[in-house]
């Protein structure tokens, strides 16, 4: 069974989070979506609510490439994540150049730390390209429309949460 491990804040799951769960589905048998939880930040939802989420925006994704979702959250290094979970590769998403640079350190930093993990970048689809978590929280807090950025059940929850303030 190959398993993948991808990591993020998800705060909130986009629609290019989904994409790169999407593509990661095709080259595993289980994807461990690790939900990064660090106590410095004062995240839009909490951890549960992300989990919840991906969950309700992911459940029927998989289900047609036959691979397992499962969903947890972790405040240490990515590696040991990796270790405890069984997981052999590393996915991560890429929408530019500037997420290539970056994701070139990790992978060679992870790489040397857990040499058995290999990463795997997927390129984001021209729609998801533009799309940031920060982007997306930006213009719910200002009320402005996220749903072509994000899966329903987040845009109902945005809408819940940015009503609220």
């Amino acid at each position: 069974m190959r398993t993948a491990l991808y990591t993020g804040s998800f705060d909130p799951l986009t629609n290019g989070h989904v994409d790169v769960i999407r593509q990661a589905a095709s080259i595993c048998d289980r994807l461990v979506v690790g939900i990064g939880v660090h106590p410095g930040k004062t995240p839009f939802f909490t951890a549960d609510e992300r989990a919840a989420l991906i969950r309700q925006s992911c459940q029927g994704l998989l289900t047609d490439q036959k691979c397992a979702l499962e969903i947890v959250t972790f405040a240490g290094l990515a590696v040991q994540t990796a270790r405890e979970h069984g997981a052999t590769l590393f996915v991560r998403g890429l929408r530019d150049g500037t997420d290539l640079d970056y994701e070139m350190q990790m992978a060679g930093m992870n790489g040397t730390m857990a040499p058995q993990v290999r990463t795997v970048f997927f390129a984001a689809t021209p729609l998801a390209r533009p799309i940031t978590a920060t982007l997306v929280r930006q213009i719910a807090t200002l009320g402005g429309d996220v749903t072509p950025f994000v899966p329903a059940p987040v845009a109902a929850a945005l809408a819940a949460r940015t009503r609220k303030s």
